[in-house]
């Protein structure tokens, strides 16, 4: 793939083997000091960088010092960023997840959907409530946090808060379709045969119970397609990122 662009890419928090990457794979990044966010941001837009990939050590660092886009702001991290008269930012993972649960195929429209996490690491999932569904349990270590995040649902969907330890989380599960697992433990006896689960912890197991697994093997690379779109303005191909997606993992 190659850049029409000779402004150079940012890299925050990555090492120079993720810029050679780059740079082999024709576009121009440079790896850029990290330990002052707001004076490095300033720095790229002085110097004129098209934008910047940051790297997941850097997100709650950097998410503070841009203008970030409503996904951004509500997970509190950043990604990647676009320079103009200011530093705009994006969590590219949201809508990569998105991308990554319609490509698998599975019907979101009108199903019910469990999101099981701990703390702000729900607000990772709430994108794919866009694509449809239609009842929704929001699982959080407390009633007051899972009521938190289910202002955030969007209009249509009907949101029910729980806490991991309330009674009512047996019945929630029993009728959701997909279980989107975002932080802590799945509770024993939770997965069920007709349940689909998305584990973005990468350390939940399906076990004896049944369930499916949605693939995420391509997130990575839809994540990074997401990523250089908001910095560079260029569109590429997941099937093009392959190699550079697990550079920079």
């Amino acid at each position: 793939m190659r850049s029409p662009s000779d402004a150079p890419l940012a890299l925050i928090g990555y090492s120079t083997d993720a810029a050679r990457a780059l740079r082999e794979a024709g576009l121009l990044a440079v790896p850029v000091p990290d330990d002052d966010p707001a004076a490095v941001l300033d720095a790229c837009r002085t110097l004129r960088f098209v934008g910047a990939l940051v790297h997941p050590s850097r997100e709650v660092a950097l998410a503070g010092h841009v203008d970030p886009d409503p996904d951004a702001r509500r997970v509190g991290r950043v990604d990647a960023v676009a320079f103009g008269r200011e530093a705009h930012g994006t969590y590219a993972l949201a809508d990569a997840l998105m991308d990554a649960v319609e490509g698998s195929g599975y019907a979101a429209r009108g199903a019910d959907a469990l999101l099981l996490g701990s703390g702000a690491d729900l607000a990772r999932a709430l994108p794919l409530l866009r694509l449809g569904f239609g009842n929704v349990g929001i699982v959080a270590d407390s009633y007051p946090e899972a009521e938190r995040f289910a202002r955030d649902v969007p209009a249509g969907v009907r949101a029910f808060p729980v806490g991991r330890r309330d009674s009512a989380l047996a019945s929630l599960s029993e009728r959701a379709d997909l279980i989107v697992l975002t932080g802590g433990p799945v509770p024993p006896g939770l997965l069920q045969p007709y349940h689909t689960l998305v584990d973005l912890t990468g350390q939940a197991s399906t076990g004896s119970s049944g369930a499916a697994r949605l693939d995420l093997t391509r997130l990575p690379e839809l994540r990074l397609v997401r990523q250089l779109l908001h910095a560079t303005g260029q569109r590429y191909r997941p099937e093009d990122v392959t190699d550079l997606a697990a550079a920079l993992a």
